[in-house]
């Protein structure tokens, strides 16, 4: 019974998966500049690539809140499989949102020492 129970739940996630196209992970930016060596310039552009980061994951998230609910309602009433959809989705969102605060901390370094060289 738990095995054809759980086939059911892989094929439910599939037909969800096929019925929505997935969210696209956002990528962080690929470099950071060294705040004590960078021109201003560098660390400008820098600042613009973090901001259509931001960007990307806040859509990213919307995308991720508007396919749970979808694949929610395709679940019907099934308690187990919808705590299974919720708790896949709040993974994938975490993973992103941890991913941005991780980057923004290190960009955020930078910035620091760049403007301590400055002033």
């Amino acid at each position: 019974m738990k095995a054809v129970s759980f086939l059911g739940i892989c094929a439910l996630l599939s037909l969800a998966s096929a019925a929505h196209a997935e969210c696209s992970y956002p990528k962080a930016p690929d470099t950071i500049p060294n705040g004590s060596t960078a021109s201003e310039q560098e660390m400008v552009s820098a600042m613009t690539q973090f901001k259509q980061y931001n960007s990307d994951v806040e859509a990213y998230l919307k995308c991720l809140d508007e396919e749970t609910a979808e694949k929610v309602k395709e679940a019907g009433g099934s308690a187990g499989t919808i705590l299974q959809i919720k708790a896949m989705q709040s993974k994938k969102h975490n993973s992103a949102v941890d991913e941005l605060q991780a980057a923004a901390g290190k960009f955020n370094e930078q910035v620091r020492a760049f403007k301590s060289k400055k002033g």
